[in-house]
């Protein structure tokens, strides 16, 4: 449906029902269209993990090396 200016603000109410309901209505000053109400989307709300559920990726070991050296330098990599 196409509306004017004044008939939007007088009648603002009624084309956001229409909007809503799944109807595009069109807005115009004169003959010139200038907005456009269509319904707005839903966002999908993110699902939280189960408990229990494992939601990272697992760690990656490090083997704890001697590197060459004197007696007792030792070096823990991560």
């Amino acid at each position: 449906m196409r509306y004017t200016t004044h008939q939007a603000k007088t009648h603002l109410s009624r084309l956001l029902d229409e909007a809503s309901s799944g109807r595009e209505v069109i807005i115009s000053r004169g003959r010139r269209p200038i907005a456009r109400l269509v319904p707005h989307a839903q966002k999908k709300k993110p699902t939280r993990p189960k408990v229990g559920e494992v939601t990272s990726k697992p760690f990656v070991k490090v083997v704890k090396s001697e590197p060459s050296g004197s007696i007792g330098d030792s070096s823990l990599y991560f």
